[in-house]
């Protein structure tokens, strides 16, 4: 059986990397919007391409969100997200918060972060979030709940 040795490093992104990260946001389909290339953490492969990008995102509200990580299909499974989101996690302290589909909520919990049942506890920024997630899902235009969780 042949196995595929995978290496990356993570670094800073770069603004060459700007293009890259965009690409890869759309290929994964999460938020697009916010995306500024210096706030990102990236995995690059050996020749340099972009295999996975993080950033902690600012609101208007104070938050500060973890927000648009994503890997390359072919990348998954070998440690790239987990790596990006311990160093964006070493260099933004808590609180911070998230929001992901239900079923990511596991992943995420394994970093310390929490789901925030009551709105109430949400800054505005992720209330507004939640509800018109909630009206979307219930509606049937999204396919997976929406989670918001909180790392204390």
């Amino acid at each position: 059986m042949l196995t595929r040795q995978f290496s990356y490093i993570t670094r800073p992104a770069l603004l060459d990397d700007a293009h890259s990260i965009r690409s890869l946001i759309r290929a994964v389909r999460i938020n697009p919007i916010g995306l500024d290339w210096r706030r990102f953490i990236v995995a690059v492969d050996r020749e340099g391409y972009l295999v996975g990008c993080g950033q902690v995102k600012p609101h208007r509200d104070g938050s500060r969100e973890l927000a648009s990580i994503a890997v390359r299909e072919d990348w998954r499974q070998q440690g790239v997200a987990r790596a990006i989101i311990l160093l964006l996690l070493a260099q933004h302290p808590p609180p911070l918060y998230l929001t992901c589909r239900s079923r990511l909520g596991q992943f995420y919990a394994r970093f310390g972060f929490q789901v925030v049942l009551d709105e109430k506890r949400m800054p505005p920024y992720f209330r507004r979030i939640h509800r018109l997630a909630g009206r979307l899902s219930w509606s049937g235009l999204i396919p997976d709940d929406l989670l918001v969780m909180q790392l204390e």
